[in-house]
């Protein structure tokens, strides 16, 4: 019943459980009742394997791009709307197990949903094959899907330009705002939402608020903007 997940993930599971949990909602273990197990748990695991699994391949396929960059290519490859992309060329989509109240409000096609799945898929291979499997997966699932790096090009800070952008398009700027932050003093990391002024919003880390700032703007060019027209610096600038 499931092949077809196996199949697009290039992956066959020793333990079949694992699958049907990961595709398991937690609105259809609540209507069955009887503790049934979900995939929220499997997710937390998913998206921290997601996390390094990405990391490591960026820092292997771009040895002479810097930290801010790298950090702006994961961003967007680990995204929400990057991954319910996935999540449906996957599959998932159809697969998912989800309660009548979440069917009725169209859950199979809700990006957050489907994101959440797709890294409790990545948490659920992890369980059953180990990292060097969901690295695999992830290699093959991601193919034809990662950043090209590229020579030259603007200059200008994402900030900057994405304020332009929204300007121009929206009469408006983009806002904003600090959700949280967490590690140790010397280590905090931050994280910064910002909300386009069509309501659409980007969320992403980094070890300053200026730094977080101007990463989670690069994320949106790059889901607003034409590629030839997005920045490349060196790196993410912090003074603007």
């Amino acid at each position: 019943m499931l092949q077809h997940i196996e199949d697009a993930l290039g992956y066959s599971f020793v333990d079949k459980d694992l699958l049907a949990v990961a595709l398991t909602h937690s609105s259809y273990a609540n209507e069955h009742g009887g503790g049934a197990e979900h995939n929220e748990r499997l997710e937390f695991l998913g998206d921290a394997v997601l996390e390094l699994c990405v990391s490591s391949e960026l820092f292997n396929r771009f040895s002479d791009v810097r930290e801010g960059d790298l950090t702006r290519m994961r961003a967007k490859i680990v995204s929400q709307p990057f991954l319910s992309g996935l999540a449906q060329e996957c599959g998932l989509d159809t697969a998912l197990l989800l309660g009548k109240g979440e069917e009725s409000q169209g859950g199979r096609e809700r990006p957050s949903l489907l994101s959440d799945a797709f890294e409790a898929l990545l948490g659920a291979v992890y369980l059953d094959g180990g990292f060097d499997a969901v690295t695999t997966v992830v290699r093959t699932v991601f193919d034809g899907k990662w950043p090209v790096q590229k020579q030259g090009g603007p200059s200008k800070d994402c900030k900057s330009l994405l304020q332009e952008v929204t300007q121009r398009r929206f009469k408006e700027r983009p806002v904003y705002a600090l959700v949280g932050s967490s590690g140790p003093e010397h280590a905090k990391v931050f994280t910064v939402r910002v909300t386009l002024p069509d309501n659409r919003e980007f969320i992403s880390d980094g070890p300053s608020l200026k730094r977080a700032e101007q990463i989670v703007a690069c994320l949106a060019l790059e889901h607003i903007l034409p590629e030839e027209e997005l920045p490349f610096p060196d790196d993410v600038t912090e003074d603007a």
